[in-house]
């Protein structure tokens, strides 16, 4: 049963939200890690917690030049580093700055982890009783609908096309399909509140959520991760 979406305003609320005292094991929407062989070109500590504190000490034009160049040295089809789990996931490369603007998703949302103490299965020991793992709403989205476009940011875009097909990953939730099958249980508001949201980001957070019910079933040390992953890269929980 969802018991209810909750919105954080800013980043220094989500701060706070991560460091408040709790029990939860969370599904979140942007990467945990860089490609090693970015890294490793790079010159970059290949230490996970090292290597977070050393990108997020860079400014975003910096990260943006820095990427462009190495992108720019590489032959055409193959500009972007990859991290292993981009492949099963089918994940955008983490170091990509725009359409979809991950790297700096990764750059403003891990450090509030860290800083907040909370587990990372894989990646950094904290506090068991909060456990973040990396979750990726596309990967049950695309199971379920296929590759049709369920929402966009911008009105234009927001048609009724993609409105029927949040409708009907809304619909295939409910009915528990998919890898997780875990049966979504919604009431009539939040169905529409889900189906309303054309930005997806209401829906996105249910489906992060559904991983993160899965992993939690899965159970600790893993949470459902494999047993041998990059540690430098992290993993797409599910993937």
């Amino acid at each position: 049963m969802l018991s209810k979406l909750e919105r954080i305003a800013s980043l220094d609320a989500f701060a706070g939200w991560l460091k408040a005292p709790g029990e939860w094991v969370g599904g979140f929407d942007f990467p945990f890690g860089l490609p090693r062989e970015l890294v490793a070109q790079l010159g970059w500590p290949t230490d996970w917690l090292a290597s977070i504190r050393h990108f997020a000490a860079l400014d975003r034009a910096t990260i943006r030049q820095t990427f462009a160049a190495f992108c720019a040295a590489r032959p055409a089809g193959g500009k972007f580093a990859h991290r292993a789990t981009d492949g099963p996931a089918g994940s955008s490369p983490s170091m990509k700055w725009v359409n979809p603007p991950v790297a700096f998703m990764l750059h403003a949302g891990v450090p509030p982890l860290v800083e907040a103490g909370v587990h990372l299965p894989g990646l950094l020991e904290g506090d068991p009783k909060r456990v973040a793992l990396e979750a990726y709403p596309g990967l049950l989205a695309r199971e379920l609908i296929g590759r049709r476009s369920y929402k966009s940011d911008e009105k234009a875009k927001q048609t009724p096309d993609r409105l029927i097909a949040r409708k009907d990953l809304i619909t295939a939730l409910e009915a528990g399909h998919g890898k997780p099958r875990l049966r979504l249980k919604l009431s009539h508001a939040q169905r529409d509140a889900l189906a309303d949201d054309a930005s997806g980001d209401s829906l996105d957070a249910v489906l992060c959520l559904l991983w993160a019910a899965w992993a939690a079933g899965q159970g600790a040390p893993r949470y459902g991760l494999p047993e041998a992953f990059d540690p430098l890269e992290g993993w797409i929980v599910g993937a």
